[in-house]
């Protein structure tokens, strides 16, 4: 294991998640105006609403898939499914949104670039997060050929491995020197996406989380600005 194999998937992924947390931390902390996805739907909406509501759809998908896939611990699926059969729906589900999420960033990008007024009014960010990601979602699909090469789900097995050991403060990469290249990279690239994340319009997807507290937050209380009227009683027009 060479001193850069180490660097990259023991040490990175540390500086990642420092960077990601403290980071989005600090931008909301000094920075709250600029919290934002700097929508450009005033200026143009039609094409802005498939690519916006296909990406979104499949980078949730895929998000979760990839959350779930890599840290859930195998002896909790494998009385119910085998790590054979868990890696062909992973791989065919995760294609599937893969393609939908590339061809809605594919309308966004083309939009950013080539439509003047929108390329006027972004922010060099903005279209630099756009392309990084685009560049992960074919690194992703890259992948797929490879999956279905390793039907023993090996591979799956040691990326599941490395990413629990990473979260549970035991790094250990050894198992991913014989994977593939196109995993490595997607690897480095996904984690590259975090310690971006706090510097890019991506610090919206906070707020997405946030608004699952309002599912906890209790009713409004409204009062009537006229004096002595009961919840109940209706108001007069003109009261």
């Amino acid at each position: 294991m060479t001193t850069l194999h180490n660097f990259f998937f023991n040490v990175y992924p540390y500086i990642c998640l420092a960077v990601f947390f403290m980071g989005s931390l600090a931008r909301f902390d000094r920075d709250q105006y600029t919290w934002k996805s700097d929508s450009s739907q005033l200026l143009r909406k039609g094409q802005q609403r498939w690519g916006s509501n296909l990406f979104h759809i499949g980078i949730l998908f895929l998000l979760g898939g990839h959350s779930v896939g890599l840290l859930t611990p195998h002896f909790v699926y494998e009385a119910f499914i085998t790590a054979e059969t868990k890696q062909l729906v992973a791989v065919t589900a995760g294609g599937i949104a893969g393609v939908v999420c590339f061809i809605g960033l594919s309308l966004l990008l083309h939009r950013r670039i080539f439509d003047e007024r929108i390329r006027l009014t972004s922010h060099r960010t903005d279209l630099g997060i756009l392309i990084i990601l685009w560049v992960q979602l074919v690194l992703g699909l890259v992948t797929l050929p490879y999956s279905y090469g390793h039907q023993d789900a090996s591979v799956m097995l040691a990326l599941s491995d490395w990413a629990q050991r990473i979260v549970t403060f035991r790094p250990d990469a050894a198992g991913l020197v014989a994977i593939d290249w196109p995993y490595k990279v997607h690897l480095v690239l996904g984690m590259t996406i975090f310690l971006l994340f706090p510097f890019s319009r991506l610090v919206h997807v906070w707020s997405g989380f946030g608004t699952l507290a309002y599912v906890f937050r209790p009713y409004q209380v409204v009062r009537s600005r006229k004096l002595g009227l009961t919840p109940n009683e209706p108001r007069q027009p003109g009261a």
